[in-house]
């Protein structure tokens, strides 16, 4: 795999807050991206300039092989690379579906197919509703269609699923599980941590403007390494283990009952568990 993103000591100064305080990471191409942390942690500034958008005071930044701080107005071709949802948008809510997302095709050299795009993520039924009509599920919807219209290579999402209910956040996984099958790379901002479990390769959590560690969502603050709790009914009532051999102890435990164990459960530390751990430490 080539790399997509490269960046190397990172920072961004607001005064004397330093909200980015020497980030570097490495994203492959193709792969799901999640950038994980509280608010204030340096996420947005972070990927602000990545996208372009925001200035750095020092290091060194590579998006799709260019410094998006040196491109200046020599840049259209290298935005018609990348996709841009925001957290919050505001457009012309009197326009139709179908009418922004063919207005926004225009915009770049190699657009997808509008009406493709439209049905690909889910708007068939409300290509001919204004904007103004649509929930909050189907404007996101919306917005994604406006940041993909261009085949991105890279498409950087913030906080895409705030304020969805269940049902809808899980259509919008499929949705981008079904964009990194294309090939795109995408980059996630989130504060829900089953959906960095659900869609990422990989995920960095970042507080107070520093990297705390990068890794896979099963492995992050090693977690596949930690303890498991065993808990069983037995006697009419609820016993539970900590085992540092979980599979172990479940086998004495089939062999004791001679078979099924009654109400059997094996767990380890959550993401939320390991995450908030790690927050908690690097206050």
């Amino acid at each position: 795999m080539s790399t997509a993103i490269e960046v190397l000591d990172l920072r961004k100064k607001y005064g004397e807050y330093e909200a980015v305080a020497g980030i570097s990471l490495s994203i492959e191409q193709g792969e799901i991206y999640a950038i994980l942390g509280p608010n204030g942690a340096g996420k947005t500034t972070t990927v602000e300039i990545l996208e372009g958008y925001r200035d750095r005071d020092g290091g060194t930044v590579s998006v799709l092989g260019s410094d998006p701080g040196t491109l200046g107005i020599h840049g259209s071709a290298w935005r018609n690379r990348i996709g841009i949802v925001l957290q919050s948008t505001s457009d012309a809510a009197e326009l139709t579906v179908a009418e922004t997302v063919h207005h926004f095709s225009h915009y770049y050299t190699k657009p997808k197919d509008p009406d493709s795009v439209i049905e690909l993520v889910g708007l068939s039924e409300k290509r001919d509703a204004k904007i103004r009509t649509l929930s909050g599920g189907q404007r996101r919807r919306l917005d994604v269609a406006l940041g993909i219209i261009g085949s991105p290579e890279i498409l950087f999402l913030d906080e895409p699923t705030t304020g969805f209910d269940p049902e809808a956040r899980r259509a919008f996984w499929e949705l981008i599980l079904s964009l990194k099958a294309e090939g795109t790379t995408i980059v996630l901002t989130t504060h829900y941590l089953d959906e960095a479990e659900a869609l990422a390769d990989r995920v960095a959590v970042i507080n107070a403007g520093r990297i705390v560690e990068i890794a896979t969502p099963a492995t992050l603050g090693g977690r596949h390494l930690a303890k498991a709790t065993i808990s069983w009914n037995e006697d009419g009532k609820t016993h539970s283990k900590i085992s540092e051999n979980p599979t172990e102890d479940v086998l004495e435990l089939a062999k004791r009952f001679q078979g099924d164990i009654p109400e059997l459960t094996v767990t380890r530390p959550s993401l939320e568990d390991i995450y908030l751990t790690m927050i908690e430490g690097q206050k």
